[in-house]
């Protein structure tokens, strides 16, 4: 049997992807409890300091697997919609809140919760096949996976009204000039490796300084001058205790070039 979603190790970065490539990888049952299980795991492991979101073959992700949905609604057994708790919710809170880079690799289409997926990456690759599709108003469903946090943040209350009510599909050009996409490669190809040669470069870094900056920007996106200043006081006493610190403090009055391990 394929394994559903694909782990790969190399040094310290961990590439996980989504690997249904005949289902335009959407999202079944299977797919989704692998892939919340192993962000579980992955927040644990002080082996992996940065993780790849990718999705095998020409696309990303199709979102939630529409026939599986079709069996499921046609049964009457329980609610059509538990997935989003059972599944959904913890992957969403799992990839924001993961103290460690997450670099996307999004090549093709990223469709509902596929694109929701993306957002909560902290920095997208893209190619000239990206391609963003809110699709859920399409089959008569709101915004789910983190969309409705992720999108106004990226794009402005407004233009994620349009994106979200109107599902038409965003180009390649477009999203990296809305700032769905960081980054742009010139070839398809590169998309992934791209994105693991910036997750590698991530994961030298200063990886428990990275995640307290995911950390405050999380709470003075949602919050007050008081909370955004109570957050970094917290954060910097938390980066201020750590050997990377002290180790790069005295590389930097020494002119050494710093090397960081993570504690």
């Amino acid at each position: 049997m394929t394994e559903p979603l694909l782990v790969d190790r190399t040094d310290a970065v961990v590439t996980l992807t989504l690997n249904r490539p005949s289902a335009m990888n959407s999202l079944n049952v299977a797919l989704k409890e692998a892939l919340r299980d192993t962000l579980a795991e992955l927040e644990a492991d002080r082996s992996c300091r940065a993780v790849v979101l990718a999705g095998a073959g020409g696309s990303f992700c199709a979102g939630q697997d529409l026939r599986e949905h079709v069996t499921t609604l046609e049964s009457g057994a329980g609610k059509p919609l538990d997935t989003v708790h059972a599944h959904y919710n913890p992957i969403a809170a799992r990839l924001a809140s993961l103290p460690k880079p997450v670099v996307a690799a999004v090549r093709g289409m990223a469709a509902g919760a596929g694109a929701s997926l993306a957002f909560l990456a902290d920095i997208r690759i893209g190619g000239p096949s990206t391609s963003f599709l809110m699709a859920f108003a399409k089959v008569g469903l709101a915004a789910d996976t983190g969309a409705s946090w992720t999108l106004p943040r990226l794009v402005g209350h407004a233009k994620a009204v349009e994106l979200l009510m109107l599902a038409e599909p965003v180009r390649a050009d477009e999203a990296c000039r809305l700032g769905l996409i960081n980054r742009m490669v010139d070839d398809d190809e590169g998309v992934l490796p791209a994105a693991q040669e910036l997750a590698a470069r991530l994961a030298a870094g200063p990886t428990v300084a990275y995640g307290a900056i995911k950390r405050q920007l999380s709470v003075a996106d949602a919050g007050t001058l008081a909370d955004a200043l109570a957050a970094e006081a917290q954060a910097q006493a938390i980066c201020g205790g750590t050997a990377d610190h002290r180790a790069a403090t005295m590389a930097f009055v020494n002119k050494q070039r710093p090397v960081f391990e993570g504690r």
